[in-house]
């Protein structure tokens, strides 16, 4: 997303191609960031950015968005790569007739299929940005980048590669999840501690994610 690399927060020394992407221990996602499946699940939209008004940071008394209110999809055009992680934002946008507030970080995972079970570990948290209220007027975006590592830069043994197709998404503060169609190489298996996750995920911000900009 930037020229500058951002390392993957969470994750250590990688293969002995040279590349990292580990730096310090950062806050997993926990509930309801990575609350149970199961409820009804909103169908994922590609929306496109350019025609939806932007997110702000005012303050409103406006409600939390709920999973119902919105649609995730991941813009592989404004994504990028560095170091052995490629760079994508999960923009969201409000599908309801009134404006509701997003706040803090999302949960996510991959899958294989929309029904199957979560594959490897949740993203980590990456803290560089303070979470703050985004609100979100009907038809209105906001984003989050995701960082994911290269399946490579992990052994075979501690990642058992496969193919994912799909990210399960929990929207800041919520219970049931979104979903998200995107095609990459996951860990299956969940990571040594001392390797955290394959996945992490900035704060909510304002407006579509584009390329070459971060929170």
């Amino acid at each position: 997303m930037t020229s500058a690399v951002r390392p993957l927060l969470g994750t250590a020394a990688l293969l002995a191609t040279g590349v990292l992407a580990a730096c310090g221990p950062v806050e997993p996602n926990s509930a309801p960031g990575t609350g149970p499946s199961g409820g009804s699940a909103a169908t994922s939209a590609q929306a496109s950015p350019a025609a939806s008004p932007a997110a702000s940071h005012v303050g409103t008394a406006a409600a939390g968005c709920s999973s119902s209110r919105l649609t995730a999809h991941v813009d592989l055009a404004q994504g990028g790569a560095a170091a052995g992680s490629r760079y994508v934002p999960i923009d969201f946008t409000n599908t309801s007739g009134s404006a509701c507030t997003m706040n803090g970080y999302p949960g996510v995972s991959f899958l294989r299929s929309r029904s199957g079970g979560t594959l490897g570990k949740p993203a980590t948290r990456n803290p560089a940005a303070a979470p703050a209220t985004v609100t979100l007027t009907p038809g209105g975006v906001a984003h989050a980048i995701l960082q994911v590592a290269e399946a490579g830069n992990y052994s075979r043994s501690a990642c058992t590669p496969v193919t994912a197709h799909w990210l399960k998404i929990f929207p800041p503060n919520q219970g049931t999840a979104i979903y998200a169609p995107f095609k990459m190489q996951a860990c299956s298996a969940k990571l040594p501690a001392r390797l955290g996750s394959q996945l992490a995920v900035d704060v909510v911000r304002p407006g579509a994610g584009k390329a070459g900009h971060a929170p």
